[in-house]
This record gives structure tokens, sequence and C-alpha cells, in this order.
């Protein structure tokens, strides 16, 4: 008997992801895989700035990490990181996604956090609030203590910092929002002012300049100006002011803190230029304040924060404390100017 002919082995089909038929009847990949779990090492690479950073922060091998990074690249028919010997940086299409995905994914990380705070009721979380020495201790203090009053069981922690380190916390989610002046927002911040301060010419009282009728910015030239370091905010508005207007001025004395200030100005150092909301009425028996709102701007202090923040109902509080409905106007796209 002859043995029949063995069959062919049958050739195994190749797998591909199913497609889905759109509205217009073309066919696409719906495969989308675990859209979160891309989005989410996404958002932490675009953060870290490398891959091994990221994975170790998810607590992923470098190489999953790069393949949720290339399957999200994929399916959106975008690149989305260029990839440098030391760092990676966003595409233009990378940075659109990342301003609408980190919400998104801070949102659902802070999830469980939420919903357990929802469910004892608000003073069951912390809050971070970052802000600079004068708005601590001259802004902050009557906010803080009504929100205390209301909500005694959040944890409040105010973060004193000024300038890069405060937008550095806000950056890295390290601070729920800030409260300061700003003078320039950059675009990646929201900015909402609640209060403005106008400029104040201090003196000891006695001084030639306490009650001189029809007072003039080129009235200040002869006396010394005490002024907090140059590269702080109000050293340079004060500069700008005299070099636009072309009147000459000399700097006594360069020192950090109102109250220093104010204190070598009563005891006959020299004068200043200071907010207005640094002056008490325990002032009035050692300073004359002459207002200067002719000469120099107003300084606004608000609340400012990341485009498309996620806020947790504890920092939603302490927001509507300082001023109800304040973000409900918010722009996320929109960029200005404000005074820091």
């Amino acid at each position: 008997m002859t043995s029949s002919a063995q069959k062919p082995p049958a050739k195994r089909k190749s797998r591909t992801a199913p497609k889905a038929k759109t509205q217009r009847g073309e066919a696409r990949f719906y495969y989308k895989g675990n859209r979160y779990k891309q989005l989410r090492a996404f958002v932490a690479i675009a953060k870290l700035g490398s891959l091994a950073r990221a994975a170790e922060s998810l607590f992923l091998s470098s190489p999953s990490i790069s393949l949720q990074l290339q399957a999200l690249e994929r399916e959106l028919g975008a690149l989305l990181v260029e990839r440098g010997r030391r760092r990676i940086t966003l595409t233009r299409a990378g940075q659109a996604l990342f301003e609408q995905a980190r919400p998104l994914v801070e949102g659902m990380d802070a999830l469980d956090a939420q919903f357990h705070s929802t469910l004892a009721g608000l003073g069951a979380g912390e809050l971070t609030l970052a802000a600079g020495s004068s708005t601590i201790q001259y802004l902050l203090p009557p906010l803080v203590a009504a929100y205390r009053e209301k909500f005694p069981g959040v944890r409040l922690q105010l973060a004193n910092v000024t300038g890069k380190d405060g937008l550095a916390l806000l950056r890295s989610n390290a601070a729920d929002f800030a409260v300061g002046s700003m003078l320039d927002v950059p675009h990646d911040l929201t900015y909402q002012p609640f209060r403005r301060y106008d400029p104040m010419l201090i003196v000891p009282i006695g001084h030639p300049l306490a009650d001189k009728p029809d007072l003039r910015l080129a009235d200040l030239s002869p006396y010394g100006l005490i002024l907090p370091p140059h590269r702080l905010t109000t050293y340079r508005l004060v500069d700008l002011v005299f070099q636009q207007r072309k009147v000459p001025y000399t700097v006594a004395i360069e020192v950090g803190g109102w109250e220093v200030i104010k204190q070598y100005v009563a005891m006959g150092l020299g004068i200043s230029i200071v907010t207005g909301i640094c002056l008490t009425d325990a002032d009035k028996d050692r300073l004359v304040a002459r207002n200067m709102r002719a000469w120099f701007p107003q300084r606004s202090y608000g609340v400012v924060m990341r485009k498309g923040k996620y806020l947790s109902a504890e920092a939603r509080g302490f927001i509507d404390q300082i001023k109800p409905g304040l973000l409900a106007h918010r722009e996320h796209d929109e960029t200005g100017h404000s005074e820091r």
C-alpha cells in the first residue's frame, strides 16, 4: 500500500488589530491598548525628560515605557518626542498633547484621595500653597485663619518661596497653587488677580518730603533709596520708572524684607518705594507714606497655577475663601501680564 500524501501545514493567519468603520465608511485601526497607561507614561516622560527617570517614577522598565510611548505615537499618528543624547524634548504635537493629558492623568491619579476626601467631607486632606514672605506675612493671615476655622482638619503647608523656586513647585506639582504678585505670566501658567495695592513713598517723620505739596518724581533724586535686592521685581520697577522718566536716582542700601526697609527708613538712613500691602496702622507713629500711583504702577496679588491644573477640593475651598468664583472664568490658553 502506498502512503497517502501529507497535506502541507496550514498557514497561520497574522494577527492584526481589529478595524472599525468611521462614519465615512473608511477603515482604520481600532486598537487603543490601555490609553490611560500610555498617557500616564507620556506625561511622566514629558515631566522628567527621560525614559529611565519616567520608568523609575512609575515602577516600570524602560523598554516597557518606551513601548507605551511608541504605541501612543502610532495610534495618534504623530511624533510626540525628540530623543536627544541626554534629554527628551517634546515636539509641537507632544506639547499640545501634554497640556491636554496632564490634568486628566493627574486627576485620575488623585481620584482615590479625592473620593475618600469627599466621603469624609472636606477637611480630611492636604493643601500646599506657595507664596513669598510679604504675601505670607501681610496678605494671607486673615485668609488662613478663616480657612482653618472652616476646615480645621486640612493639613495646610505654606511654602515660603519666591521667583523660580515657586514656579518650580507649581510645575513639579509639589504645590497646589501659589498666591503672589507677577510681572510676566509664563505660557504654561494662569494668573487671576484679586487684590491691588498702590505704590507708596515712605519717609521718616519730619523729612522734607513728608508734607511737600505737588510731589514730583524728581523730588526724590537728592535722597538715597532703600530697596530690595536688584534681582527682585520692586527694584526692577523702580529702576524702570526712573529710567523712562530720565530722572537720576541713587540706591543707598539694598536689603530684603519690608519690615527691615521700614525700620531703616524710620532711622533716617534713606527713603523707599514700597507696596501698600506692607503698611500698617502701627507704621504711622514712625513713618509718613505718600501715594505714588501717579508715577509707579499698582501691584496686583492673585492666584497662580499651572494651566489645566487639577484642583483638589481642599484647594478649591481655599480659593473660594479668597474670592468666590475667582476661577469660574479661567482661560487655560490665555497668556498675559501681571505683577510679581
